[in-house]
């Protein structure tokens, strides 16, 4: 059987050489990048299963590196960054990260969120939505197979958990979404972090969806519960 492959993006020697003995005592193959632009060519070049990456990087920040791969790859991609910075760990889970760990950290917890990534990534649970179709709602249209939104006629971009997040509130258009089913569903049932999370995209969404974002009529905050795409 072969082995997990982990490519570790960090710059700081003594948390590589922990994560290298760690990582490897659990069974997993260790590849490291020290910066943004080798781990961009290390990834293409292993093909890993799973992706530690460090915010903080030399050359190339760790937000833009998940960025950019998250153009071209799903594969599981978990944030390492400092206690304090928690404005890099939103934007890190915007970009499309699928968890992230706070240092200082503990090998075994890490291990933890590690095989909890997988695990959903091997299972591809898949939403409470058709499979494919497209989906339009009023002046909204989604096309999950081609990843493409569009608002009044307009194509929007968006990054991938506002997508995944619109996709499940189309779907239910006109069906209150608890808080916890929209983590659930969209960062996976073993995701541990802050739930302003989901707070953040729907405000994100609700400036790329909404005439007025300050009063929404489409996404609209059921209180106590969820959240509700209107149908009208």
């Amino acid at each position: 059987m072969s082995k997990t492959t982990v490519l570790v993006v960090e710059d700081e020697p003594s948390f590589v050489e922990a994560l290298t003995v760690g990582l490897g005592r659990e069974g997993f193959e260790v590849v490291v990048a020290t910066d943004g632009v080798e781990a961009l060519e290390k990834f293409d070049e292993v093909g890993p299963d799973i992706v530690l990456l460090d915010v903080m990087l030399p050359k190339l920040s760790g937000i833009d590196v998940c960025r950019l791969l998250r153009q071209k790859s799903r594969t599981p991609i978990i944030m390492l960054t400092a206690k304090s910075a928690e404005i890099d760990t939103v934007v890190g889970l915007e970009v499309g990260a699928d968890d992230y760990v706070t240092k200082p950290y503990r090998v075994r917890e890490l291990v933890a969120r590690m095989r909890a990534v997988l695990r959903r990534a091997e299972s591809n649970e898949p939403l409470d939505v058709a499979a494919s179709g497209i989906i339009e709602v009023g002046s909204v249209r989604i096309d999950p197979d081609a990843h493409l939104a569009l608002v009044d006629g307009q194509e929007v971009t968006m990054a991938l958990k506002e997508f995944e997040l619109l996709h499940l509130l189309l779907a239910n258009a006109g069906r209150v979404l608890p808080r916890d089913t929209l983590i659930q569903r969209v960062w996976g049932h073993d995701y541990v972090g802050d739930t302003k999370t989901l707070d953040v995209h729907i405000k994100r969404l609700r400036s790329k969806v909404e005439v007025d974002s300050a009063a929404p009529t489409r996404i609209v905050t059921i209180r106590g519960l969820g959240y509700k795409y209107e149908r009208g």
